[in-house]
């Protein structure tokens, strides 16, 4: 009786439903901004749950936006009282991204500045002397302080770019193959005419210097925000935003640690309303996981809607299973895994206004089609 009963009380554990959505951000509650957007979400490995988001002051891409933070120790049941990681007078950062360095245990968070009253589309001088500028900032204590903005403009921008954007999201840290160590945060910039494409900064020293590697190669597309992962092998998958399109999204891989990359393809099984998405990889057990969240879109590839997270067991190739997660309104997100397995999801009701954090168990995933 006590195994059945046991048995029955592990099942239940596994198979448990997404936690209740609780509030992270709210616009002129946990800060004073009246907009707050673009989740980014990191565990660390000492298991911190770092939630980072733009306060803004208006509705807008560029509006002297801050970069909030806030924390959890507990796996998000509970959240520190919400800081401010990082702000610049009148300039607007956007577009956070974060990744640590396993070994020290140093957060990086990095992010682009644009200087007070300029907008992404107002006829920008390129270059890494035009006026948009690549920056991060570290954290040594799990995110509770940060340092100074560093400026990393002149060995990351390219020189036709006029917009330089991390993520948003995170980063990763190659655990394996020949780049192992690596540090890698993914990146797209904006060219002539409005013409978008990604590649990624990555350092070999755990981020004391950056560099920069190639574009990915595209045809008849535009790659935009962008995610990146592990694969089993020690190579990386990218998976990108099309720039104003539709079909899906599109994706890349590479097997030099984001030197070089594939030509990009559409993935026609990873439809989507044009919006950012999130992307993670880890092992588990004797499998190595990707997980991919996104709003499908309703109807399909319409509308930011239908959170629906999904499973692949080849490094994003296919994709085994798929469920969905948040039903409403849905647009962006960032996702990690956590010390119990769990993966806790930060992402937007597709508003401008708050960001919200679940979780949920793998098994819980692997119960949809």
């Amino acid at each position: 009786m006590r195994l059945l009963i046991l048995s029955l009380l592990l099942t239940l554990c596994v198979s448990a439903d997404p936690t209740p959505p609780t509030v992270v951000f709210k616009a002129k509650e946990t800060s004073p901004h009246p907009s707050i957007r673009i989740p980014a979400l990191l565990h660390t490995t000492k298991g911190t749950l770092i939630a980072v988001a733009e306060g803004r002051d208006a509705a807008t891409d560029q509006a002297s936006n801050d970069l909030l933070v806030r924390l959890s120790t507990n796996g998000g049941k509970t959240w520190m009282k919400a800081d401010v990681a990082l702000e610049l007078g009148k300039d607007c950062i956007n577009n956070p991204c974060l990744v640590q360095d396993a070994k020290s245990g140093k957060v990086f968070l990095f992010y682009q500045v644009f200087p007070a009253g300029l907008k992404e589309f107002s006829g920008l001088t390129p270059g890494p002397s035009g006026p948009t500028k690549i920056g991060y900032i570290t954290s040594i204590d799990e995110g509770r302080s940060w340092s100074k903005h560093v400026d990393v403009t002149s060995a990351l921008k390219p020189d036709i770019a006029t917009t330089t954007a991390s993520g948003p999201g995170i980063g990763i840290q190659l655990t394996k193959g020949p780049k192992a160590g690596r540090l890698i945060i993914p990146f797209n910039s904006q060219g002539p005419k409005n013409n978008f494409v990604n590649w990624v900064a990555y350092s070999d020293d755990a981020g004391k210097t950056w560099k920069r590697g190639a574009d990915v190669p595209q045809s008849g597309m535009q790659l935009n925000e962008v995610q990146i992962s592990e694969m089993s092998d020690g190579g990386v998958y990218l998976n990108s935003r099309q720039w104003r399109g539709t079909g899906g999204r599109k994706v890349s891989w590479s097997t030099d640690g984001g030197e070089t990359w594939t030509n990009a393809k559409e993935d026609k099984n990873l439809p989507e309303p044009v919006c950012q998405a999130s992307l993670i990889s880890f092992k588990d057990g004797n499998r190595f996981v990707t997980l991919f969240l996104n709003p499908e879109g309703e109807p399909a590839g319409k509308g930011r809607a239908k959170g629906t997270l999904r499973m692949s067991l080849d490094d994003g190739k296919t994709w085994k299973h798929s469920r969905l997660l948040v039903p409403g309104k849905f647009a962006y997100s960032s996702i990690a895994r956590m010390k119990d397995g769990r993966i806790g999801v930060l992402y937007e009701p597709n508003s401008s206004t708050e960001i919200l954090f679940t979780s949920v168990d793998l098994a819980w995933i692997e119960k949809g089609e």
